[in-house]
């Protein structure tokens, strides 16, 4: 289902979510290949009521949000655990180019290498 639908049946419902904490993440998993690096340094969880439980999520971001904050977020009614954050978070944490780029540059690379390497006979 897709969070912005608009009909009555099978739409997302929207609550306050609260930040319950922001870490920096540093180091490790922060560069691809070639030292790319991430955008996103900040690992948000957040809590919000649906369905008469209390729910939790997290989700990247390149800025800090501070603990209590509140924001909106929608959530799936079937599904009460699944909102617009986790659908949005794993767009923006897709990383199937970058590792393929990776693995094609070293591929290239080590070819280079060995060609160079038997070409000085």
């Amino acid at each position: 289902m897709n969070p912005e639908s608009t009909s009555d049946e099978g739409a997302w419902h929207e609550v306050l979510a609260t930040v319950t904490a922001c870490r920096y993440e540093a180091g490790a998993g922060r560069a691809f290949a070639f030292g790319i690096p991430t955008i996103r340094h900040f690992r948000i969880s957040y809590n919000y009521f649906a369905d008469n439980k209390l729910h939790t999520g997290e989700f990247r971001s390149a800025k800090a949000i501070p603990q209590g904050t509140l924001f909106p977020i929608r959530y799936n009614p079937d599904a009460p655990h699944q909102t617009s954050h986790d659908a949005s978070s794993a767009a923006h944490g897709a990383r199937g180019l970058p590792i393929a780029i990776g693995i094609f540059g070293s591929f290239v690379l080590s070819l280079l290498w060995f060609v160079l390497m038997h070409g000085c006979r």
